[in-house]
């Protein structure tokens, strides 16, 4: 074994347990493999994974334990059961890349720590597709020290990012890049549709016009973001107040028999801002609604 190489075991074979175990195999560590339900394996096995036959097994065979199963719920009868808990986990690592809310990813934290093991919480931030590939990074949070000690081992799957003690942290964030990614989908979503509507190619509008402005905007974003760390919303663009003097978006969009549910929430808030008498300001400002100070 190299002073690289380590000793990893694998626990959920899907879609994205398989791509971080690929990897691990890739980059010539030690990879020891289970899953729930038999047969996931046998591509890893043929590349050179082992095979456990229990949980217990590979967790004894990782110096490093890595998760990705579906619930936050299995976790605790996986790691406690099944002839595991202190006496398989002691001295170990594991990182938990399960999705879940930061108060279970806590939770989680004081079990796994309970039972002699070190504990980071982990946030993927790509499909299993691009695992590997220099565009995925993977939030983590929890213990420092196994941070430090295996950052070498975590950014075989992808750019890690450390955002503190808190286990709480990675799955908040996730869950933050997650809403961002949706808000951006459902405009992008709504705006196909009015150009549909008018029976215009969306492929062509799409990389043509929306891609370019949609980076122009983007551009702006740090700037919105100080202001909502500040609490300065002074503008000298566009004041909300001009944003929402005419319903332009909704209108329209039922006047082609588009839907406007998607945009209509966001243009209540806007105008709740502005009758709260903060229509000189900026869009940011709205931060104000959805998170009182």
């Amino acid at each position: 074994m190299t002073t690289a190489e380590k000793s990893v075991a694998v626990l959920g074979l899907g879609s994205m347990g398989t791509a971080l175990a690929a990897a691990l195999l890739a980059a010539g560590h030690q990879v020891t493999v289970w899953n729930r339900t038999p047969g996931k394996d046998e591509g890893l096995v043929g590349r050179g994974a082992r095979r456990a036959g229990s949980v217990a097994e590979a967790v004894t065979a990782g110096e490093v334990v890595i998760v990705c199963i579906l619930d936050y719920a299995d976790i605790g009868p996986l790691l406690e059961g099944q002839g595991v808990g202190r006496a398989a986990l002691q001295g170990r690592v594991v990182v938990n890349v399960t999705n879940g809310s930061p108060e279970e990813a806590r939770a989680m934290a004081e079990r796994v720590t309970a039972l002699g093991a070190a504990y980071l919480d982990g946030g993927i931030m790509a499909v299993p597709e691009i695992i590997a590939r220099p565009e995925a990074f993977v939030l983590y949070s929890g213990s420092r020290e196994a941070f430090e000690a295996h950052r070498e081992l975590l950014d075989t799957f992808a750019r890690s990012v450390y955002l503190g003690e808190d286990p709480g942290l990675a799955p908040l964030n996730d869950l933050a890049l997650l809403s961002g990614m949706y808000g951006m989908f459902g405009g992008f979503v709504h705006a196909a549709a009015l150009v549909r509507s008018a029976g215009g190619p969306v492929a062509e509008f799409t990389t043509a016009l929306l891609l370019p402005w949609l980076r122009a905007m983007a551009g702006g974003l740090p700037a919105m973001a100080a202001q909502i760390d500040s609490g300065d919303y002074a503008v000298t663009g566009s004041p909300l107040a001009m944003q929402v003097s005419h319903d332009s978006i909704g209108e329209v969009s039922r006047a082609q028999g588009v839907s406007a549910e998607l945009f209509a929430p966001l243009f209540a808030l806007m105008r709740r801002r502005v009758a709260d008498g903060h229509g000189s300001e900026g869009f940011a400002g709205v931060v104000e609604l959805v998170h009182p100070r």
